[in-house]
């Protein structure tokens, strides 16, 4: 299907960037004809829904600070078959959607990385982002078993299927590792695209602060390990403290058929606490990995519910414009 006949929504979340949303919304617009475009003012405190109104978006406002609040909010507001996700700081090429787009539609996919590629080498990237990032890659290629090339982009095109199935519930900058642990345990057909990537215009300011944005990252893949790997992660534990049982014990029995006393009966409580302990933590991950089984096929049987994008449940093309 030509993307022409698709209802396209971009969502833009801001804060605080009148120095570049206008030209955000104008470049989105010129690239994707048709294409509507919704700005999500997240607190702004200068000209931001201003300048995004008049450059033609339909702006809403977020009242819930952070872009994860932004994206959940957009996700049950805006019907569409494709959405587009771009932050409003003109950092990413809007002259790589329509490329996203037909990706997108010709697979069909339902998830488009947009890869950042620096339009000007060592230029883009603030000091220490570039290698958190491919920290946080690899970290989550580990857990989740596939490979991530651009974990932190902002740059992104969803089929409908994927966002109403997506139950986004991250805050702030951890939305990007929510989406990119969902597309994998969801295991939905995906893609990656190059697009540029360049400097903040003059008068614009990152809001992300590295160590502490890198931190929560970093909790939050723990915190999605635990649920989506609870085998893995609670078998770790019980191996660990099944261990130092052992290590424990085992010169006290030795020492027990010598001279067939116990002298240190604290050090054996404490061994036996720890099998036990170990038990309990195999127990556990058992457990929630069959509740991780059940919610998995939930989230399926959700994702079931919609086409693929550019098809409706009777097969032709779908109408209508994005609310």
């Amino acid at each position: 299907m030509d993307s022409t006949e698709l209802r396209i929504a971009a969502i833009v979340p801001c804060h605080n960037e009148e120095a570049a949303v206008a030209k955000v919304v104008t470049d989105l617009q010129a690239a994707v004809p048709g294409i509507v475009v919704y700005v999500y003012d997240n607190l702004s405190t200068d000209a931001t829904a201003e300048k995004a109104r008049a450059a033609g978006a339909i702006v809403r406002t977020e009242n819930r600070k952070g872009k994860g609040n932004v994206v959940r909010r957009a996700f049950a507001d805006i019907e569409a078959d494709v959405y587009l996700m771009v932050d409003g700081d003109d950092t990413y090429d809007a002259s790589a959607a329509p490329e996203m787009i037909r990706t997108l539609v010709e697979g069909p996919y339902d998830h488009v990385l947009g890869v950042r590629r620096e339009v000007e080498a060592g230029s883009a990237y603030r000091a220490g982002h570039e290698t958190g990032n491919r920290v946080l890659n690899s970290v989550v290629g580990k857990v989740f078993g596939e490979n991530v090339e651009d974990m932190l982009s902002g740059y992104r095109v969803f089929s409908r299927r994927f966002v109403k199935s997506f139950p986004a519930v991250s805050r702030e900058f951890e939305i990007e590792t929510e989406l990119t642990v969902h597309s994998q345990h969801l295991r939905v057909p995906q893609t990656a695209v190059p697009v540029g990537f360049r400097d903040r215009p003059a008068g614009s300011e990152s809001k992300l602060r590295t160590y502490h944005d890198g931190f929560k990252i970093l909790r939050l893949i723990i915190g999605l390990a635990r649920h989506e790997r609870p085998v893995a992660f609670y078998g770790l534990f019980g191996t660990l403290a099944w261990i130092l049982s052992v290590i424990l014990i085992t010169p006290i029995v030795i020492e027990f058929y010598q001279i067939h006393q116990v002298p240190r009966f604290p050090t054996l409580f404490l061994g036996f606490t720890l099998l036990l302990l170990g038990s309990l933590a195999w127990t556990a991950g058992l457990i929630l990995d069959g509740i991780r089984r059940s919610r998995h096929e939930a989230a399926r049987l959700m994702y079931l519910r919609y086409s693929a994008v550019g098809e409706t449940e009777s097969g032709g093309a779908p109408g209508g414009s994005p609310r």
